[in-house]
C-alpha cells in the first residue's frame, strides 16, 4: 500500500525559509515522478513542482525561481527547499506520485503540512 508521510511545514516570516520531506513507501520510488500539491485556505488542490524518476523538474510559475525540488532515491525522500517566501504561499503541502502535470497517481493522500507566511 502506496504511503506518503510529509513533514517540515511550520510558521515564518515572509522572506524566510522551509524546508519540507516527503518519505514515500510502497511504490517503486525511483521510478515514479513525485510531485508537491498545496492547498491554500479556501482554494483548490494545485501542483507547485514535479520531478521525474530522471530527475528533470517542472514548478508553478508562482514558484519558479524560489522553491527547488529534489530527490534522494536512497532514502524513498523527495524535498521542497522554499525561499523568499511569501504570505500566498500559505498552505497545506501534500506529495503524491504524478501522471501528468496536476495529476496525481494516487487517491491515498498523507496528512500534510502546513506551512504559514506571515506578513
Amino acid at each position: 500500500q502506496v504511503q506518503f508521510v510529509e513533514s517540515g511545514g511550520g510558521l515564518v516570516q515572509a522572506g524566510g525559509s522551509l524546508r519540507l520531506s516527503c518519505a514515500v513507501s510502497g511504490i517503486t520510488f525511483s521510478r515514479n515522478a513525485i510531485a508537491w500539491y498545496r492547498q491554500g485556505p479556501g482554494k483548490e488542490r494545485e501542483s507547485v513542482a514535479v520531478i521525474g524518476g530522471d530527475g528533470n523538474t517542472v514548478y508553478h510559475a508562482s514558484v519558479e525561481g524560489r522553491f527547488t525540488i529534489s530527490r534522494d532515491n536512497a532514502k524513498n525522500t523527495v524535498f521542497l527547499q522554499m525561499n523568499s517566501l511569501k504570505p500566498e504561499d500559505t498552505a497545506v503541502y501534500y506529495c503524491n506520485a504524478q501522471s501528468g502535470w496536476g495529476s496525481p497517481l494516487y487517491d491515498d493522500w498523507g496528512q500534510g503540512t502546513q506551512v504559514t507566511v506571515s506578513a
